[in-house]
This record gives C-alpha cells, sequence and structure tokens, in this order.
C-alpha cells in the first residue's frame, strides 16, 4: 500500500499544533485596510482555528 502523499496547498496554509487543533492565518489583513475599523484589523491579527470536523479530515493530507 503507498503512502498517502502530502497536500501542499493545504500544508502551506494550515499549521498542526501539539494538541491537535489546526490553525491558520485570516485574510484580509495585507492592503487596503484603511476603510476597515480597528475592531477587524485587530481580529485579523489572531490566527484561527478550524472546526474539531474540519481538522479530523485534514489532518491525514498534512
Amino acid at each position: 500500500m503507498p503512502k498517502q502523499k502530502t497536500h501542499k496547498a493545504s500544508s502551506k496554509v494550515l499549521t498542526k499544533k501539539k494538541n491537535g487543533t489546526i490553525t491558520y492565518k485570516k485574510s484580509g489583513g495585507n492592503h487596503k485596510t484603511a476603510k476597515d475599523t480597528s475592531k477587524q484589523i485587530r481580529q485579523r491579527r489572531n490566527k484561527g482555528t478550524l472546526a474539531k470536523g474540519e481538522a479530523n479530515r485534514l489532518k491525514s493530507v498534512i
């Protein structure tokens, strides 16, 4: 049985933490942020976490 290959696009975007959660960088924070409120900009600085079901499905491809 061959090994399962890593999905390269997913592995470049998602990071697996030691406790098993999968995190990603939130979008929309690079440019054109003058129109956004400071709350929106502040919330984009934090990492997002995937839901438990999505994380279980994607753990094998990262």
